[in-house]
């Protein structure tokens, strides 16, 4: 299998180690990838006032095969977005990261489907059982974060993030089982091979995801998010807020729905957490 290597990060690492005119080279690449990534070659050299055979031989000091596969690798590094290369300013500040958390909830609330949200509720309230699922990180957490809010209900649920572990556990489904697959893109292979092998052995998938991506393809229901990042990459995905929201949203109409089982667990709950811990009765059904 071939591994993408991300060959910015290549040419800054061996910085150091160039001679002088393949740091010349470098350092053009480095202040203009786009550039860099479509000029011919002989252009390159008189940019850089070197020569093709140097261009050449920098290629080569950076681990690839020729000039091409150079092309190649900056090609595939600006794919990701020119906000991963250049220096994108923080004008919001610690504020920002507020007003976007409470932006992105307002947007995604706007989006709500009623009608949808009633049918997946029934499915989760009548499942024999309820598996979340989810991976890489937002979507890892919010997929306890599901088994953490229904247990407490009384519902049967069980959630997993491990690839093989994931496949295997929708493997065993069957009628009458409901899969809660989350993910904040939609395109995890993982995912959604996961979701299609628990669809054909007659379980209901109800999607957390973006409209309009593999994942959403796939489901019976979709709880549809709208994800918006910023250009600003070292601030986290605000989008798991709204995936949270929407856990949130589940879990109050699954209580709603079988009022008396989820009063009688969450009293059991706080039974047990008080005698434990002590506190006000204000604390929270947990910590």
């Amino acid at each position: 299998m071939a591994v993408s290597i991300d060959i910015i990060s290549c040419i800054t690492d061996r910085f150091v180690e160039l001679t002088a005119t393949e740091k010349r080279i470098a350092q053009f690449i480095l202040d203009d990838v786009q550039s860099a990534a479509t000029l011919p070659i002989a252009e390159m050299a008189r940019l850089t006032d070197t020569s093709q055979a140097s261009i050449t031989r920098f290629a080569r000091a950076i681990g690839c095969k020729d000039v091409r596969e150079l092309k190649v690798k900056l090609a595939q590094s600006l794919a990701v977005g020119q906000r991963f290369i250049l220096d994108v300013p923080d004008l919001e500040g610690v504020q920002g990261i507020y007003e976007t958390i409470i932006n992105v909830l307002d947007i995604n609330r706007r989006a709500l489907n009623p009608e949808s949200l009633k049918k997946a509720v029934e499915w989760l309230s009548n499942s024999r059982q309820i598996l979340a699922i989810g991976m890489g990180g937002g979507s890892t957490i919010c997929a306890q974060e599901v088994q953490y809010r229904l247990f407490r209900l009384g519902l049967p649920v069980v959630s997993q993030s491990d690839g093989l572990l994931v496949r295997m556990m929708c493997s065993s489904v069957a009628p009458g089982d409901v899969l809660l697959a989350l993910s904040l893109g939609g395109f995890t292979p993982e995912i959604i091979e996961s979701a299609a092998i628990a669809h054909q052995y007659g379980a209901k998938v109800i999607a957390i995801t973006p409209d309009e991506t593999p994942l959403a393809q796939i489901a019976d229901i979709v709880l549809p998010l709208i994800v918006r990042e910023n250009d600003y990459i070292f601030k986290p995905s605000t989008s798991r807020y709204a995936m949270l929201a929407m856990i949130d949203v589940l879990a109050t109409e699954l209580a709603m729905a079988n009022k008396s089982q989820a009063k009688d667990r969450l009293r059991r709950i706080k039974l047990a957490l008080d005698s434990h811990r002590g506190g006000a009765d204000r604390q929270p059904l947990g910590d």
